[in-house]
């Protein structure tokens, strides 16, 4: 087969793999109640099925991104893929909540597919189509999220909960056969070994940070389990830490992660994922809200996904046109304008929510920030890296803007469910509260975009930031390990 042709179809199937993953991601979610009530559960053990989806995704994405980097992408790419397969059809013959849970924690795997997706592009195509690539795919990524909002009610009211789950084993095993026969192996390799004792630490902090986070709201912030895990999640990120830096073979290399372009991203990935994931989780819920309440619409499910619509719009095409974009203005530049963006949506949204018009415009304004953004994290970390180095630190920008999500949503859930109406219902001034702080937030992710250094790539023109020289990510690399003080 042409090369040409071989590209189209190894970025058909890496697009399909990551758009199905990050579907699941918000396909449940508006479906929690019917799950609820089909398997006969509480709402506090049915929200475990994005609890667990959560966790699982934030172990196995740096993880399984490293071990790629160190056996084949091709390789832990098929294997991943298997993994979704199994955990959809398992999770659409689930008969209880706990096999259902179970299903979301081997889905969780899928994770991987984005740091690996972003790998073999780099080692696969050429370096002029690197960018663009890697915009189209993070467009078709924050999409997928849209399309599961978008979605997840058409399916129930026609259907049933468990053809959410159905459609994606269909697609995910014609993905898998394809990447297998066509998808080339890719030639770069990181020297070493896995750092299981790595892997172990960094599972745990992870694990330890993120549950109090999701179930602060029902155990309490002041609880015994909640102080307890946000306490061992500190002492186990410091003896992760101390065992990456002694280590010969770390699972992530700190001193690509001190690097500016890597932290000054990365720090935007944890703010901006605070108000996306955050707007993702509560803007539904208050246009479903009944009118009754002072503020919401009333909305089905159904109707508030539709709602939803022009995010999705906007962000895929916006994803898109920042790879034409960026050779022009740089990637820094993007990022800036796509969370200034989502700052300025939010802050129509606290200020003007009152019609229905009012939430579709800022859903469009916010998902041209989407797209803008996470085409341009992707860009500045693969870009700033070495080659054997990527799946692990695209693998844990992607963790990171996960868990800023948690945080944010986290925070957003105290000032929206801390008063409660007679009838249960928030007060409108929760939701007001809610979204002036994730404005705030969005407006700290610009902030710190702007403190991305701007690189030789960003002004060049007609050079981008995925084409950087591997000696000077080196260079820099080396010197990060001299003299980490000049980086803090």
């Amino acid at each position: 087969m042409p090369r040409t042709s071989t590209t189209r179809l190894t970025f058909a199937v890496l697009a399909t793999g990551a758009g199905v993953f990050s579907m699941l991601q918000s396909l449940i979610a508006p479906a929690l109640p019917t799950v609820q009530h089909a398997l006969h559960t509480s709402q506090s053990t049915a929200t475990w099925v994005m609890t667990a989806y959560l966790l699982s995704a934030s172990v196995f994405t740096p993880i399984l991104g490293r071990v790629g980097d160190l056996i084949g992408k091709k390789r832990t790419l098929v294997a991943v893929l298997l993994a979704v397969l199994a955990g959809c059809l398992v999770a659409a013959l689930a008969p209880n909540i706990g096999v259902l849970i179970v299903a979301r924690v081997v889905q969780g795997i899928g994770g991987a597919l984005f740091p690996l997706s972003f790998g073999i592009i780099r080692d696969e195509f050429d370096a002029s189509q690197v960018p663009g690539s890697i915009s189209n795919l993070s467009a078709v990524i924050a999409a997928g999220g849209g399309v599961g909002m978008v979605a997840a009610g058409p399916i129930v009211s026609a259907l049933d909960y468990r053809w959410l789950f159905w459609f994606p084993v269909g697609i995910v095993a014609v993905t898998t056969l394809i990447a297998l026969r066509y998808v080339p192996e890719s030639p770069s390799r990181a020297a070493g070994s896995v750092n299981w004792s790595g892997a172990v630490l960094l599972s745990g902090w992870l694990v330890a940070l993120l549950l109090p986070l999701s179930q602060a709201s029902r155990w309490g912030w002041g609880s015994i389990r909640v102080v307890g895990l946000f306490a061992a999640a500190v002492v186990l990120f410091a003896a992760w830490l101390y065992a990456e830096a002694r280590s010969r073979s770390p699972l992530i290399d700190l001193k690509v992660m001190r690097l500016p372009s890597v932290w000054t991203t990365n720090t935007a990935a944890l703010l901006f994922g605070a108000g996306m994931y955050s707007i993702w989780s509560f803007l539904p819920g208050f246009v479903q809200t009944p009118a009754s309440a002072g503020y919401g619409f009333g909305a089905s499910v159904t109707a508030s996904g539709l709602l939803m619509l022009p995010m999705l719009i906007a962000m895929f095409v916006s994803g898109v046109l920042s790879g034409r974009l960026e050779p022009v203005v740089g990637a820094k530049a993007l990022l800036t304008a796509g969370a200034a963006l989502g700052a300025v949506g939010c802050g129509i949204l606290a200020l003007w929510h009152d019609q229905q018009w009012q939430i579709a415009l800022v859903a469009g304004i916010f998902g041209l920030g989407i797209g803008l953004a996470f085409a341009s994290m992707a860009n500045l970390i693969v870009g700033s890296v070495p080659p054997e180095q990527t799946g692990a630190a695209t693998g844990m920008n992607a963790n990171i803007r996960t868990i800023g999500g948690s945080i944010g949503a986290a925070v957003t859930s105290v000032l929206v469910t801390g008063h409660l109406q007679a009838s249960g219902l928030p007060y409108g001034s929760g939701y007001t509260h809610g979204f002036a702080l994730l404005a705030v937030l969005l407006l700290g992710a610009a902030l710190a975009a702007l403190l991305v250094p701007a690189r030789r790539a960003d002004r060049g023109g007609g050079t981008t930031v995925g084409t950087s020289e591997p000696a000077l990510v080196k260079a820099e690399a080396e010197a990060s390990a001299v003299a980490p003080g000049a980086l803090n």
